[in-house]
């Protein structure tokens, strides 16, 4: 039974249906828990959106409920103008506007996103981990090391270094193994 039916997640349907964005990309920061609202707000309006979302299931006192949350809470990505900027913070839901520096790049990543949501297959957020980046391995046999990231061959490999003798091993991990340091944050 859903809480609430499934509102669009897109506006309007097209809008990633191209090769190159219409307007420029704009990703908005929004007040906690306002996603939703401003999406409705930015449609209500006729400015182009996407807010990418997936489905939750839950039981709860022996009912089985769906809700469907943000894949990115507290984001937006806005496609409009410089007015339709000036829309979204009037609505008083936006808290501000990160920049984008490349926006053929956030547009095909984009498109990536909507074709992995309209697909239906299980998608789960994973922390984003960049060469260079510190982690601790969380789980399996190396539990507890930790080193820095290296993409090898669109695979992980940890990297611990021992820097008196300027040398380094590296093992292959599974992304569910490791998380990020906390001090590197």
């Amino acid at each position: 039974m859903p809480l609430l039916k499934r509102e669009p997640d897109l506006f309007p349907d097209d809008l990633l249906s191209t090769d190159h964005p219409v307007h420029p990309w704009q990703v908005l920061q929004t007040r906690s828990r306002q996603e939703k609202a401003l999406a409705r707000s930015l449609r209500e309006a006729g400015i182009g959106y996407y807010l990418p979302a997936q489905e939750r299931r839950v039981r709860r006192a022996g009912k089985h409920l769906v809700s469907f949350v943000p894949l990115f809470p507290g984001y937006v990505f806005l496609s409009g103008t410089a007015a339709d900027r000036l829309y979204a913070f009037k609505t008083h839901r936006t808290v501000r506007t990160l920049p984008v520096t490349d926006p053929e790049a956030l547009h095909c990543e984009l498109r990536s996103l909507r074709t992995l949501t309209l697909s239906g297959a299980p998608i789960s957020p994973h922390r984003f981990l960049a060469p260079g980046d510190r982690i601790r391995v969380v789980s399996g046999p190396f539990q507890g090391v930790v080193g820095t990231v290296v993409r090898a061959r669109g695979r992980y490999r940890l990297v611990v270094s021992v820097s008196f003798l300027r040398a380094a091993v590296s093992v292959e991990l599974s992304r569910e193994d490791v998380d990020l340091e906390r001090s590197s944050r």
